[in-house]
């Protein structure tokens, strides 16, 4: 092969296929949390959060209303900050399916998802969702029991609000929190206190239940529009370069787009092997 058919062919392959191999590569974390299945403690029952079982010492500040406040506000009889770091307990056996500080209006959020027979026979899912906490106890894939601590009770982020644990119960187990994308009505939440009333005790099976999992995640990426990912020109000098991508996306790869930063040197391309660059 001439010198110059080999550097046509280089050129080709950064104009035409190193674009599209980048942007595999971007792309391919999205696939990577596909949905799958985990296990899980099938629901004995369920209790309230917080004074365990049956919420002592506990009222309800502010209750759950359909395209208004999507779950129940939960303060300790003190009144005030008296409530901080009191325990959260899980409504029910489950799993943890997010756990992370995320900030904005909500700070630390556990979110858990419960198995559960209902009358009818028929297994069902919903989530349960545990907001503004001081700490989290628990960790993404771990297994919880009914009553097992799961934080403590804060103020939100950068001490927004006075203490309370703000607590929901989803039908939809896409949402996540990305609340805006599903309908603010009884099609996507439970009331709690009406649906852990009706739950409060179940039949003891103490049996392990195929639970699906990665069914949400903080960018929902199902409604990415790839289409949107723009290519910015290419060269074989200088530092590597990504394509911009959409706010949406960029959420979603934060973690990976990161690793370039971590790592202490650059590797050398195979054209500065083949022409013995330093």
């Amino acid at each position: 092969m001439s010198f110059r058919l080999f550097i046509s062919h280089q050129n080709l392959f950064c104009a035409r296929i190193l674009p599209a191999v980048i942007l595999a590569c971007l792309i391919a974390p999205l696939a990577c949390v596909a949905q799958g299945y985990t296990s899980a403690r099938l629901a004995d029952g369920f209790d309230i959060p917080v004074g365990k079982p049956n919420g002592g010492g506990y009222y309800v500040y502010r209750g759950f209303s359909p395209h208004g406040h999507l779950g129940e506000d939960w303060n300790g009889n003190g009144g005030g900050n008296s409530d901080e770091g009191d325990p959260v307990y899980s409504t029910a056996h489950g799993v943890v399916v997010f756990s992370e500080d995320y900030r904005k209006g909500w700070g630390n959020v556990v979110i858990i998802r419960h198995a559960y027979r209902e009358n009818n026979g028929q297994i069902a899912f919903v989530d349960s969702l545990y907001g503004h906490l001081k700490v989290r106890s628990v960790r993404v894939g771990q297994q919880v029991s009914r009553g097992q601590m799961v934080g403590t009770i804060g103020c939100g982020p950068y001490r927004m609000y006075a203490a309370h644990l703000h607590f929901e119960i989803r039908k939809d187990l896409r949402v996540g929190m990305r609340r805006e994308l599903y309908p603010r009505s009884y099609t996507t939440y439970h009331s709690p206190r009406t649906f852990i009333g009706a739950r409060r005790q179940l039949r003891l099976e103490d049996r392990l239940v195929r639970v699906p999992i990665n069914t949400f995640l903080k960018s929902n990426p199902n409604r990415v529009l790839t289409s949107a990912v723009e290519v910015p020109e290419l060269s074989t000098e200088g530092a590597t370069i990504r394509p911009v991508v959409p706010d949406e996306l960029n959420s979603v790869i934060e973690e990976e787009t990161m690793i370039e930063s971590a790592t202490p040197e650059k590797t050398k391309s195979i054209f500065d092997k083949l022409f013995n660059r330093k």
